[in-house]
């Protein structure tokens, strides 16, 4: 986003607009920290704004100040609808395209607001009046923190707004240690612990929440993965049948991949979880160094995502879901043994 754009962009929302903001279906740490921090922003300009997310997430993100206002999308469809052909602005946050947002896909695409992305994703669509893209960032939520400071209202953060960015932060880096983690990620974080988000207490509510059935589902998934040393490659499956005996709820599984890419030798992990209201198998995707499986997930998965971080999809059942992996994994055997950990 350039500066003609981002001045063009603070005149119009100079005067209070209806604006919408969503983020991508299965909201993440990143995609309802980005969110909230926005409208955190924004209501302080006099907009009406809504957050409307296209499902329901995890528990474990519902302590952030302002995450209670989200309208969930399948359970209030007619209403959602009509916020978004009222609305003025649109502000897709954490995805660049209007299918990531699940069924809220066709609504998006029929309306004709003023759209704003804010995105860190490869490949955007060319939907958006103004777009800020960028592939090198840690996530949308150091996005947002710069989106303030290319507007010059970085002294407009509250605390609320700096907890829900260093929250996004936290969970899209695995706590600092991806990659994407630059010195400005860290001193993006300094300055919003300066502006009153408490690490200790996000890090806390975010990884200190774990449930008995968390956890025992946690022990199901570990001993159902599979090491394939071959392809320096490990996978987990998990049926519908074993989410359900451990009383499973949204968030559960979470991380539950980067156990199998923690494995010393192990370059590229993948989870399959089976998800029976949908006939799918959604699956999730780490690498570790230049294995791309932001490419393999797009190639494969019909998914996508980052270089070491992806996800997607498979319609098949979980054993010719399996079979795929297995299946593929030559194809990709010279790159796995060039990969240096």
């Amino acid at each position: 986003m350039n500066t003609d754009q981002i001045q063009s962009l603070k005149q119009e929302l100079s005067t209070p607009k209806k604006i919408v903001i969503v983020p991508h279906k299965n909201p993440d740490g990143d995609a309802v920290g980005s969110v909230i921090a926005l409208y955190g922003y924004l209501i302080q300009s006099g907009h009406k704004v809504n957050m409307i997310s296209p499902n329901d997430f995890p528990t474990f993100l519902k302590w952030m100040e302002h995450s209670d206002l989200f309208l969930n999308y399948e359970q209030e469809e007619k209403k959602a609808d009509l916020l978004i052909k009222e609305a003025d602005f649109i502000f897709n946050m954490d995805h660049n395209a209007f299918h990531r947002a699940g069924h809220m896909e066709r609504i998006l695409g029929e309306v004709h607001a003023t759209y704003v992305m804010i995105d860190h994703h490869q490949q955007p669509d060319d939907f958006a009046t103004y777009t800020y893209s960028d592939t090198a960032m840690s996530s949308t939520c150091e996005m947002v923190y710069h989106f303030l400071e290319m507007l010059s209202d970085t002294d407009k953060i509250t605390p609320a707004m700096a907890t829900a960015m260093y929250t996004g932060i936290l969970t899209d880096t695995g706590s600092f240690k991806y990659r994407s983690t630059t010195s400005t990620t860290l001193r993006v974080a300094a300055n919003l612990v300066d502006k009153g988000a408490n690490s200790e207490a996000i890090n806390r509510k975010i990884y200190d929440v774990n449930t008995p059935s968390r956890m025992k589902l946690l022990g199901v998934a570990l001993n159902n993965m599979v090491i394939l040393e071959k392809y320096r490659t490990a996978f987990i499956t998990l049926t519908q049948k074993e989410l359900d005996a451990n009383n499973f709820k949204k968030g559960d599984t979470e991380g539950f991949v980067n156990y199998a890419l923690g494995l010393d030798g192990v370059v590229f992990a993948q989870i399959l979880i089976e998800k029976e209201s949908e006939s799918i198998i959604k699956t999730s995707l780490r690498s570790k160094g230049d294995f791309d499986v932001n490419k393999l997930a797009r190639d494969n998965w019909e998914g996508g995502g980052h270089k070491n971080a992806a996800g997607g999809k498979s319609d098949l059942s979980m054993i010719d879901t399996v079979k795929k992996l297995i299946s593929i994994l030559p194809h990709y055997e010279k790159e796995l043994h060039e990969v240096v950990i």
